[in-house]
């Protein structure tokens, strides 16, 4: 498969790797998942994704907050109260996510299945 010049993987600021990259990680599609019904906070964020560590959704918000993809809006109370929302880009992003997450879901059982039958090739001796 031959890429348009503009999504030329072979350059340093080639966008595939450059936005997937972050997309690809343990955490980001469920963060934004989560996000996709309206403002929350911290707290509420990581109740809905139960297994993922303080420091783990913090670095998550963080990197979304930089690409674009999260606002964060900081109230000025005791304690400080802060709400994290989808951008308009980041908003953008939830069809083609949606469309990989109904994938997902369709075809776990054929993953996991095929990950069990999975017989790895016998490593050759070098000549």
């Amino acid at each position: 498969m031959t890429l348009h010049r503009s999504t030329a993987c072979d350059a340093g600021d080639c966008p595939i790797r450059d936005v997937l990259d972050r997309l690809g990680d343990r955490w980001t599609v469920l963060v934004l998942k989560a996000l996709e019904g309206g403002t929350l906070r911290f707290g509420e964020i990581k109740a809905r994704i139960a297994d993922v560590s303080q420091r783990m959704l913090a670095q998550t918000l963080r990197r979304l907050e930089q690409d674009g993809l999260v606002s964060r809006r900081v109230f000025p109370t005791i304690p400080p109260r802060v709400d994290y929302t989808l951008t308009d880009l980041g908003r953008s992003l939830l069809v083609p996510l949606g469309e990989m997450v109904r994938w997902a879901v369709a075809n776990h059982g054929a993953v996991r299945a095929a990950r069990a039958a999975y017989v790895p090739p016998v490593a050759q001796p070098a000549l």
